[in-house]
């Protein structure tokens, strides 16, 4: 996974003359990887910027910035709004978004060269903005809508203010009445988040013209071949989608726990509801 980051530019290794800053502006990060369950043959390196070292982390010197993101409840009831309903997200969010080259010693950390474990680690650092530092949700959404700002010449109302109001972070839902409509967004909406760098992936819609329209290398695993008789359902911001039936669902497994008050609240707070769908749905009964 390292190897894929250098590849990729997201980090470079520290050149011996470039190791001898005496500014004080540098910081090492310790990494591990993370495995995912529903995901085994991915593994993620992530970088513990809360980290202390002498009583201090990194995540303790940076400014965590104006909070740009979206409410969850707001995107996810505009999702619902119309009939066709599509969901994207954008590929490595924080990554498309490099950091200030003075500033990227202060994201330097030990990695052995081509991952030989018989050879001494050497320094690299990374050059984009992590997950898990306090300071990348901001600066990843202002770079988000800023490539909206400056192509708004360019694209219409409709693409800009999908940007600006449909995106949760790095996912993207939208819906809209036709398909027509549809299809025309999402090809406007790639292009325009190309001009910044963020690749719009991982497509899925309740409608299989849509998904036609999409070329297989952005579709969702699930539906990349379209060999399928009903619509698999998709996570929407962790709520469980039906596309077929076009609802959201809840899969709830709850383990037993005493009738307290105590037990009753962990019960309650182990459903993942943030639009308190399941609690409507269950005073409506």
């Amino acid at each position: 996974m390292i190897d894929d980051m250098l590849s990729e530019g997201y980090a470079q290794k520290v050149l011996e003359e470039e190791r001898n800053r005496q500014d004080g502006f540098v910081w090492y990060l310790p990494h591990h990887p993370v495995h995912h369950p529903l995901k085994p043959d991915k593994t993620r390196v992530v970088f513990n910027c809360s980290a202390k070292y002498r009583g201090t982390s990194l995540n303790d010197k940076l400014l965590q910035g104006p909070d740009l993101t979206k409410s969850l409840v707001g995107v996810l009831t505009r999702f619902r709004q119309e009939q066709i309903a599509m969901m994207a997200d954008i590929e490595s969010m924080f990554h498309q978004v490099r950091v200030t080259p003075e500033h990227c010693d202060a994201l330097t950390f030990l990695w052995w060269p081509e991952g030989n474990l018989n050879q001494a680690p050497k320094d690299y650092r990374m050059q984009v903005h992590l997950f898990g530092a306090t300071s990348s949700p901001s600066c990843a959404n202002f770079g988000l809508r800023k490539v909206a700002e400056d192509n708004e010449e360019k694209f219409s109302c409709d693409v800009i203010e999908t940007v600006k109001r449909n995106f949760y972070v790095n996912d993207c839902l939208k819906s809209v009445k036709t398909e027509d409509t549809a299809i025309t967004l999402a090809n406007q909406l790639s292009k325009l988040l190309q001009n910044g760098g963020f690749r719009l992936a991982k497509w899925v819609s309740n409608s299989k013209r849509v998904i036609e329209s999409i070329s297989q290398s952005e579709r969702a695993k699930s539906v990349k071949l379209l060999e399928f008789e009903h619509l698999p359902s998709e996570r929407a911001l962790r709520i469980q989608w039906n596309i077929q039936t076009d609802r959201f669902e809840f899969n709830i497994n709850v383990k037993p726990k005493d009738p307290t008050r105590r037990g009753i609240l962990a019960v309650v707070h182990s459903i993942y509801d943030p639009p308190c769908l399941a609690a409507e749905a269950e005073e409506f009964q």
